[in-house]
């Protein structure tokens, strides 16, 4: 029963994502395509390899991986806030036998595919301007990492849609907490260049555990035990979170 009201939702969500997909495509490839420009072609110059691997192709893992679970994210927040501030879809959702673990596994679902999609794509040009390759049978470890680094993001975006009222609030957490946490995780540059003080409680984020585990994995198919540890951990206390503060929410 969970799984076929989790199904309408996510079914919804890809309709309305099908009448603006290009636009959407276009938007989101732009920020990591700057990126990548600024960063792999501005600074190979100066920076022509970062552990044997050229700097071109370091970054590359983390700017896809960056699109795929900053779409959970933002799919997760401004798609809840919007359905419960704006649409009231959300009250809909509670005259009908939808629970709130359908609500939150749709959500989940939807981020999951979105951020798939984005994340395609930027890959996608990524290869056409770079030679950056990998053996296809590093792809299943690197989804492993997607999948819970995707389930982490959407949740995150879940409860921040669930708790603000206002979309500028929303604005603030991603720019003031979710891209400093991104880029302090090493997807420009290695993570031997923290002090050795501060690197052990920096590889203890689930962020840096999602972009260096992701990173291993696509170049060495090798993703490493703590980084997935630590996601592995982190994705379920984060959904039973959404949960939590889902169901306290639409019961105020």
């Amino acid at each position: 029963m969970m799984l076929r009201g989790a199904t309408a939702i996510f079914w919804r969500d890809l309709i309305v994502l099908r009448r603006s997909l290009l636009s959407e495509l276009l938007a989101v490839v732009a920020s990591p395509l700057t990126l990548y420009l600024a960063f792999g072609f501005g600074l190979k110059g100066y920076i022509s390899s970062v552990d044997g691997v050229p700097y071109a192709i370091f970054i590359a893992p983390g700017l896809i991986s960056m699109t795929a679970v900053l779409a959970a994210f933002e799919e997760g927040a401004w798609s809840m806030w919007f359905h419960r501030r704006v649409q009231k879809t959300i009250e809909e959702y509670r005259v009908t036998p939808i629970t709130v673990y359908d609500i939150v596994v749709g959500k989940l679902f939807s981020g999951f595919f979105q951020g798939g999609i984005k994340g395609v794509a930027v890959a996608i040009i990524i290869f056409i301007l770079t030679p950056f390759r990998f053996p296809l049978a590093h792809l299943f470890i690197y989804l492993l990492f997607i999948g819970l680094g995707a389930m982490i993001f959407s949740c995150l975006g879940t409860i921040c849609g669930t708790l603000m009222d206002k979309p500028e609030a929303l604005g603030r957490i991603q720019t003031v907490v979710i891209m400093p946490l991104i880029f302090m995780s090493g997807i420009f540059f290695p993570l031997s260049s923290y002090p050795p003080a501060v690197l052990p409680y920096i590889r203890l984020l689930p962020t840096t555990a999602l972009f260096e585990g992701a990173r291993l994995a696509l170049l060495s198919g090798r993703g490493g035990i703590l980084p997935l540890a630590i996601l592995t951990v982190t994705a379920p206390i984060m959904f039973a979170l959404a949960v939590v503060v889902f169901n306290k929410k639409i019961e105020e």
